[in-house]
């Protein structure tokens, strides 16, 4: 056997052991480890969810009862105008022009 095929053996060999450690290492150190931290963040999460469903509840509730109905109102108001706007929009470039658009300039 020559030197060059024994350095490829030792290299070889090396490499394996090398892997075979690492390869251990992550499957009895490093994995366990992960999955019990993902358990504690899983039950973590299911324990605060509840509070933080509760807690955006009571503030969009408190919100909501703050805000001027007026408030409330034009803010329908100009949803109603965006979403009906959208809707002729739409529909136009699918049919074409529509032949009332005389009730759209009137209505801004």
């Amino acid at each position: 056997m020559t030197i060059e095929w024994m350095f490829a053996a030792v290299v070889a060999a090396s490499a394996i052991t090398v892997l075979l450690v690492l390869l251990g290492f992550w499957v009895f150190v490093i994995r366990p480890y992960l999955d019990a931290r993902a358990k504690e963040i899983i039950a973590a999460a299911e324990r605060i969810e509840p509070a933080v469903k509760r807690g955006v509840r009571e503030g969009m509730e408190e919100t909501l009862m703050e805000l001027p109905e007026t408030t409330l109102k034009e803010s329908g108001r100009q949803v109603r105008r965006f979403g009906t706007g959208l809707f002729e929009n739409g529909l136009s470039s699918l049919l074409g022009d529509a032949p009332n658009s005389s009730r759209k300039k009137s209505d801004s």
